[in-house]
Formats: structure tokens, sequence, C-alpha cells
């Protein structure tokens, strides 16, 4: 393929913007060569600004749960945004996506829209704080939450570790609160959460940026007894698993409830947008009814709602998530098959999440997907987009399907996945 525009545009935006991209992932530092510049994207497939064609298995990292472009939410969009794009005041789409959100996330009573998920991860953070009077968060290993310097905490090898940002610019009294546990760890969990200063446990039921690793029935309920018995608010960060694992998410995959649930990505439609819901005893901490300040001007931004409200609708009235899992089932059986027939490999499927582990045994926590063969990885994924599939550039990154992917789309995959095997 060639991609001497992309390459001429990537020089280019070198120039003006730091690394040449606005979010790091993109940049290709972790598999090497230039990042590819897309100029249109429709159903399961993204065009590059050479004329290239991908099989997409990014989704815009998870809202694109419909497919690309779909033609309800665009018709949506065009009808709203001719009314304006913004106002500084309540709108009535706010409301109507409060009451589907509210609808089908299990414990929640209220909503409040943010603009992503960073804000609506450190929002429940403080709202945590605020409502238990207390200041210790524990978060796990390889969950990632978002950019807020709280939770930028690097987390060393077994048990808890304290004190150390991953970023120059986090001062260490930032995140002196934060504690990091491993992942899947039931004990060391149970262990920590004697100490009575903690206000919240926040992770990923379903964690997808150490690739798809689900939490076990027993870790989780630990969570959940734990957080019941202290007093802590536990925080589901459902921003990636949300409407992807289940069609109530992964409180309803998994049967565990949470105190707090943040959500993005697919109830915004591929528009920026967050939120954070929970039952009405602490949401009601929020300002201006309670005292925990959060703020935010394009809060519930009209054509944002306009476009969660419609991906919404057709997720429901289109029985999107049954889709998802009809089309996981294709895929989990080819890796199957796979798995079984060569060696270095494992995988995990869960709803519309994948990831191909270059690993033998499927990884638990972050610390064994840390073993994964990384080199390899680099390899598969060039191998990949030479031959028309875009996947994640990371081994850490989940794989996303959509509505708009067709067994065709499976197939392809998993007959190039072999090819690459076989080298």
């Amino acid at each position: 393929m060639k991609r001497d525009n992309s390459r001429r545009l990537f020089k280019e935006a070198k120039k003006y913007i730091p690394g040449g991209v606005n979010s790091p992932v993109r940049a290709f530092n972790a598999v090497g060569g230039d990042p590819v510049f897309m100029e249109k994207a429709a159903g399961a497939y993204l065009y590059d600004v050479d004329g290239n064609k991908y099989i997409d298995f990014i989704g815009t990292w998870g809202p694109a749960i419909l497919g690309h472009a779909n033609p309800n939410v665009i018709e949506a969009l065009k009808r709203k945004i001719e009314n304006g794009t913004s106002f500084g005041t309540p709108t009535e789409p706010e409301v109507e996506l409060a009451k589907l959100v509210t609808a089908n996330v299990p414990g929640a009573d209220m909503v409040r829209f943010v603009n992503s998920g960073t804000e609506a991860t450190m929002t429940a953070i403080r709202l945590a704080r605020g409502y238990t009077g207390r200041d210790k968060i524990v978060k796990f290993e390889g969950c990632y939450h978002g950019h807020s310097d709280g939770l930028l905490v690097k987390a060393g090898s077994g048990g808890a570790t304290l004190n150390i940002p991953t970023s120059p610019g986090v001062p260490r009294d930032y995140i002196k609160n934060t504690i990091v546990l491993p992942f899947n760890d039931a004990d060391a969990l149970k262990k920590t959460l004697h100490d009575e200063e903690i206000a919240g446990v926040i992770m990923e039921p379903v964690a997808g940026n150490m690739g798809v690793v689900v939490g076990s029935q027993e870790f989780l309920e630990a969570v959940r007894v734990g957080c019941t018995e202290t007093g802590a608010v536990l925080i589901f960060d459902e921003v990636m698993s949300g409407f992807r694992v289940h069609e109530k998410g992964a409180q309803g995959l998994l049967g565990v409830i949470a105190d707090l649930v943040c959500l993005g990505k697919v109830i915004g439609g591929g528009m920026p947008v967050g939120a954070i819901a929970g039952g009405r005893e602490i949401m009601s901490y929020l300002a201006p009814e309670g005292n925990v300040y959060q703020a935010g001007t394009l809060s519930g931004n009209p054509i944002a709602m306009t476009a969660g409200i419609k991906t919404l609708e057709v997720f429901y009235n289109e029985n999107v998530m049954k889709y998802l899992r009809e089309t996981g089932e294709i895929l989990e059986a080819g890796l199957e098959k796979l798995s079984e027939k060569y060696k270095g490999i494992s995988y995990n499927v869960v709803g519309g999440m994948f990831t191909l582990f270059f690993c033998d045994e499927e990884p638990a926590n972050f610390e064994e997907v840390s073993k994964c063969d990384f080199e390899r990885f680099s390899k598969f994924f060039t191998f990949m987009l030479d031959n028309g599939i875009l996947i994640p550039p990371s081994q850490y990154e989940a794989n996303f399907l959509s509505f708009a992917h067709a067994k065709k789309e499976i197939v392809r995959y998993l007959e190039l996945t072999e090819k690459f095997l076989k080298i």
C-alpha cells in the first residue's frame, strides 16, 4: 500500500502538534512506522488520505458500536445541527438521554453528563470523597481511568504501590492518596480495604486497556462486599464496556452492581461525551443539589446528546447486542482453532470487545499481559495494516466489533491472522 499522503501529513503535523498526534497511541510508537491519516469512514471500513481501504477493528476506540456513519445517527445530527450547536442552557435532549441511561444502567437513578471519560472518572472520585468525607482511592494496575493527575499512578509488581506518578508534571502530593493493587487479586484487596480512610474503589470490571481482561467473579464479589462493609464507594469505569459487553453493561453481564458508574464512548455516538450515573443518595451530593462541585461549558451538548440518543435507540430497537454476541461467537470459534493449532497465542472475546494476546495463556492481570511477545505483536500489526485491516497499535488495547461487521469481515480477519501465524 502507498501511504505518501499520510507520511506528508504526519511530517507537517509534527511541526504544530506535539508528536504529530492529539492522543499518544495514535503515533504508532509501540509498533513502529508512521500513523495513517483517515479521510472518511462508512460501516465497518475506514478510508485513508491515499485512497486505501481498511476493515476497522478500532471503532474510534469504542464509540462506533453501530459502525461508522450510521444513516440513522447522521440524519438525526443533520436535523439537530440546523438549530445551533451549543446554547449554554439546559436542552430537551439532555433529559431524553438521561432517561435512556437510567433505564438501562443497573442502580442508576440519576446521571450527570460531562465531556469525556476522564471528566467522568475524575468527577466520580471527587463525588466519592465528598460523600464519604475520606481521601484515599484504590485503583488496579492495568485499569486506565483517563489522564487526571490523581489516577496517573504507576503500580509496582505485587502488593500495593503508593506515590509513584506515571507522568512528569504530576506532583506526588496529587497521588499520595491513591493506592494501586493487582487486578484480580482478591486477597490483596481484602487486606487493603481494612483501611478506614478509603473513600472509594475505582475499576474496570471488564478491562480494555491491558487488552480485554475480565474481573473474576471471586474478585468482583470481594470488591462489592468489601466496599459495602467499609462504606467505601464502588465505582465501575464502564466508559469502554458500557453497552459493549451486555445490554446493561458489565454490571448486567457479571451481576455485580456498583455505587457509581462512569460512561462514555457509546452514549455519545462518536461525539465527545462522558457521564456519571448512580443512586440518588450519592448523586444528590453533586452541585447544585449538593456541595460537590462539577461544571462544564459543553456538558450536555445538544449535538452530542442527540447522537447518543439515536445510537442507543438503534442499539435497542435493532437488538445490536445480540448481533455482537453472534458475531463474537464466530470470531471466538475461529480464534479457538488458531490457538489450538499455533503456539504462543491466546485470546479473549467479551461481547463486542476482543484481544488476541501473543502469549500461551489468557492473561488475568497487567503483569501477565506484560509478558506477551510485543515484538511479534508489532509485526502482526504491520502485517494486518498492509493487508487492509486496522487493529489497535498496541497489545494493551482492546479491539472492537460493530453492528456493521458482517461474517466476511470476521473471516478475513481470521484468514489473515492464520497467514501471519504461519510465517
